[in-house]
């Protein structure tokens, strides 16, 4: 279930001039060869520290490079897939102790398929999707549980999950961010730091010593971390983004948009369950 660890140490496209990530400093030798033969985690040579955006070099000529249209297709694929797998458990799953386990099992099995990808040179359609129907079978039964208790919470956090990425993209799309390798790095470690204190959280509340959540709670203290992962999803977005208009005006072979589909899916997914748990608490406190 990927949806709780929006890839911190997210894989960039693969090189024949695609995009590899964000780079601390220039590397030498590009033009002589693909430098991420050995290494497919390492940084992008064209983003600067500081340098909000180059102006990139001219793309090689060819007929196989990644295009907006492919991201959006794929994307919508992968989005669709997991909106199907919602669709039918929320349908056929009805809330009990049965369908609760199916949902633990459908989120084991679609974070497996996410770190298996995400550990791969290349994309598999085949990964990606089955990662999407299985994570769309938990949402269903997860949404269904909220909405049993809190009626009409998923319908809110969904229009809250599009209010957000939409809003990210705007102020992307207008400069307002700028996405430099300085501003990844201080994200990233933002997003380490919040994921270590949740996962400390999670012993605490397993063993005993912190009560109603802890950290995680349906109160005040709940909301507060819950915005938090929504501005760090949102962070992920600008990150998506980036890596998509630098895959294409790289010229990424175009099977690298199933990742551009994969990273958009695992951070939407990241804010829906952030905003589902949003509403319910302050559903809870109204």
């Amino acid at each position: 279930m990927r949806s709780s660890n929006p890839v911190f140490s997210r894989r960039g496209f693969s090189r024949d001039n695609g995009y590899a990530g964000f780079n601390t400093a220039p590397q030498a030798g590009y033009a002589q060869g693909n430098p991420y033969a050995q290494n497919p985690y390492a940084q992008n040579p064209y983003a600067q520290t500081d340098a909000p955006y180059g102006a990139p070099p001219q793309a090689p000529v060819t007929t196989d490079r990644m295009t907006m249209d492919d991201v959006v297709v794929r994307s919508a694929l992968t989005l669709g897939t997991v909106a199907v797998g919602a669709v039918l458990a929320w349908a056929l799953l009805p809330v009990s102790g049965t369908s609760y386990g199916l949902a633990i099992g459908a989120a084991l099995v679609a974070f497996v398929l996410a770190m298996v990808q995400s550990f791969k040179r290349t994309p598999s359609p085949a990964l990606i999707l089955g990662y999407a129907a299985f994570e769309g079978v938990f949402l269903g039964v997860f949404s269904e549980m909220f909405n049993s208790r809190w009626s009409g919470a998923p319908f809110q956090a969904v229009l809250g999950t599009m209010a957000v990425s939409g809003a990210t993209l705007l102020v992307y799309k207008a400069g307002w961010i700028r996405v430099t390798a300085r501003y990844a790095r201080i994200g990233i470690a933002i997003a380490i730091a919040f994921m270590v204190v949740m996962a400390i959280n999670l012993l605490l509340v397993a063993f005993g010593v912190a009560e109603d959540g802890g950290l995680r709670s349906f109160g005040p203290l709940g909301a507060l971390v819950g915005i938090i992962a929504i501005l760090l999803g949102a962070f992920f977005l600008t990150l998506d983004f980036k890596q998509i208009e630098d895959g294409i005006a790289y010229g990424a072979p175009r099977n690298e948009s199933w990742l551009a589909a994969f990273g958009l899916t695992m951070t939407l997914v990241w804010i829906y369950v952030e905003m589902l748990r949003l509403v319910a608490i302050f559903s809870s406190n109204d």
